[in-house]
């Protein structure tokens, strides 16, 4: 047996994951355990989890792997402060601390978070190969090519190459400063949202703006080649030298200065938002060109935090040169710590790789599950009122009775995801069909901007006949945005309101997840990913006829995803949901002690606004 553990911290999104012979069998981030999003900390927790997950001490571990080179990372940021100093001295002098006592003592702290039981030599991948790693090795393709895009890691903010059998190879790379991904959060900043965070946001405000500034983006800021790459006018941003994203030339190009966090959205932010997501579609749609170009293949990987953006990937599906797109769930940098340990087993170690079906991800249903009788116990020491149904038909008969009667559930089963979406293991559920669910999900349960849409879940074999996709065409873990089908639309629907308020027109049979522009960020549910799930659609399709939910990560705005049963109950009595579904155990609001519900206000707090 050899056991692979990889890790990513230190910059937002701290992760483990473990491979064992080859196989994923764990992943989580940090964030679910501390309760602190993003936490970027080292993953003590997240490595304790895969490692009880696997049965597994530290010092049966053959390999521990890093997801960068931190010495060619903090290079790189030495150059940076020294091209522009003394500008950058504020800006270095915040981060020369951390570097000195964890970034450059990597070792140390792995080390100290395993016990000092880990004696072998630990091994550095580069950022961009973790990435690509993540993005190959898990992907149902003998061989591909692999486009991975972010902010930036050592250098590179961007890479192609290909995937063969077990080898990868990056070709090319686009280098820091000039960066896709720096682009789209200096506008997420602009707009008044949170950098490493509100990216999603921006993308879903798009559609309620025009696209009216993206020429002046692409005259201005991008001078943008045919092959994709570009070089940034760097005299309108601040990330290299200050603490801020954008610069006063940006304000003065662009009307006026930020828009302060939580301030009123405008007709300005609206239409930047639209006009970046436009430009970074261009951009996106040009490498992937370019990376066929080179490579002649017609299946694509992606990886790094811009794969996240499903509205460019649905566009890269529908107008790119490929004929297969697979994205790695968790693109960002808690998937590098997967990425790290593929690498090792395929690439360090020469292992063979057969490609999994559907895919090697597991669902990415990686994390700790909670057996049923802590479940019961959990419930039994804060004084809940259930009822305990056994057997799955009956389970998801009441589930899916609930939810046509208009009930919002929350939904806690099996295994926790891997990555930033709730793929249907943590999850809040609702009827689509319901006009209402969608303002109730938003301000009374999630507690976030009224103008953000939700995500439907349907049938993989029902998917076609709801929205514009391809037969067999697949989107199992929420990256991919299409369109409601024509003949479900609402025409007359759009211009009846203006800006945000745009949210309240019904556009379709569909209306709680039918977005401004008749798009939808779909989930696909297969029998093989998640049974239990797609067993609880099947039978809502059974009693209404439609084969189409809800689904909405478990939390509240600011909060990670749920990660115990504790997590759970305490969200749900804080919030408006009426039903709580802990594995087997059924849980109705107006049948728990008014004791345990805590003080909403002071719940909320508990999480800074993202």
């Amino acid at each position: 047996m050899t056991a692979i553990l990889g890790i990513s911290a230190f910059y937002h999104d701290a992760a483990a994951a473990l491979v064992v012979d080859g196989r994923l069998v764990a992943a989580a981030q940090e964030e679910r355990f501390t309760r602190r999003k993003h936490d970027a900390g080292f993953p003590q927790q997240a490595i304790d989890a895969c490692l009880r997950q696997a049965g597994l001490r530290p010092d049966q571990l053959d390999h521990v792997a890093f997801y960068e080179k931190p010495f060619l990372k903090f290079e790189r940021l030495l150059e940076t402060y020294l091209a522009v100093a003394p500008a950058g001295f504020r800006s270095f002098f915040l981060a020369a601390p951390q570097w000195v006592h964890e970034k450059l003592q990597l070792p140390r702290v792995m080390n100290r978070g395993l016990g000092g039981a880990y004696r072998r030599p630990y091994v550095f991948t580069e950022h961009h190969e973790a990435h690509a790693a993540s993005a190959f090795y898990p992907s149902p393709f003998d061989e591909a090519a692999i486009l991975t895009v972010d902010g930036v890691g050592e250098w590179a903010t961007a890479a192609l190459g290909a995937g063969r059998g077990r080898r990868i190879e990056l070709t090319q790379e686009l280098r820091f400063p000039h960066s896709l991904g720096l682009l789209y959060s200096a506008f997420t900043y602009f707009c008044g949202f949170k950098v490493n965070s509100g990216e999603y946001k921006l993308m879903g405000l798009a559609p309620y703006g025009t696209p009216r500034y993206a020429d002046l983006i692409l005259e201005r800021l991008v001078d943008l080649k045919a092959d994709g790459s570009f070089r940034l006018a760097l005299e309108y941003f601040d990330y290299c030298a200050g603490l801020t994203m954008t610069s006063r030339r940006f304000e003065r190009l662009f009307g006026g200065p930020p828009r302060p966090p939580e301030g009123e959205l405008t007709a300005r932010e609206l239409d930047l938002a639209a006009s970046i997501q436009l430009v970074t579609e261009t951009v996106l749609l040009r490498m992937v060109r370019h990376v066929h170009v080179q490579t002649r293949l017609q299946n694509l990987c992606l990886a790094g935090g811009v794969a996240l953006n499903c509205v460019a990937n649905g566009r890269l599906l529908r107008e790119g040169p490929f004929e297969h797109l697979w994205i790695q769930p968790a693109a960002g940098d808690a998937g590098g710590a997967l990425g790290a340990a593929l690498f090792v087993w395929h690439q360090l170690l020469e292992q063979p790789r057969t490609p999994g079906a559907p895919d090697g991800q597991a669902g990415s249903l990686l994390g700790p599950e909670v057996p049923d009788r802590a479940i019961a116990a959990e419930l039994a020491r804060c004084g809940a009122d259930y009822l305990r149904i056994d057997g799955e038909d009956a389970l998801c008969n009441e589930t899916a009775a609930l939810i046509a009667a208009g009930k919002v559930v929350g939904w806690f089963q099996g295994r926790m995801e891997f990555g930033p979406r709730a793929l249907g293991n943590r999850s809040i559920l609702g009827d689509a069909r319901n006009p209402a669910i969608q303002s109730t999900m938003n301000l009374k349960i999630k507690f976030r901007e009224s103008f953000r849409p939700f995500a439907p879940i349907v049938l993989a074999d029902c998917a076609g006949e709801h929205f514009d996709l391809r037969p067999g065409e697949e989107s199992p873990y929420m990256l991919l945005v299409a369109g409601v089908r024509a003949e479900h639309r609402r025409p007359g629907a759009l211009g009846a309101e203006a800006g945000v308020a745009r949210v309240r027109e019904v556009r379709s049979h569909l209306p709680a997840v039918t977005h401004v522009d008749y798009s939808a960020r779909i989930q696909t549910v297969d029998p093989v990913r998640n049974p239990r799930l797609h067993r609880l659609l099947g039978e809502f399709r059974r009693q209404t006829g439609c084969p189409v939910l809800v689904n909405t990560s478990f939390n509240v705005r600011g909060e990670p995803i749920v990660c115990t049963p504790a997590d759970a109950y305490r969200c749900f009595m804080a919030t408006d949901m009426d039903v709580l579904v802990l594995g087997n155990h059924v849980l109705r609001k107006e049948r728990q002690p008014a004791s345990n519900r805590p003080d909403r206000p002071a719940h909320l707090a508990r999480f800074e606004l993202d």
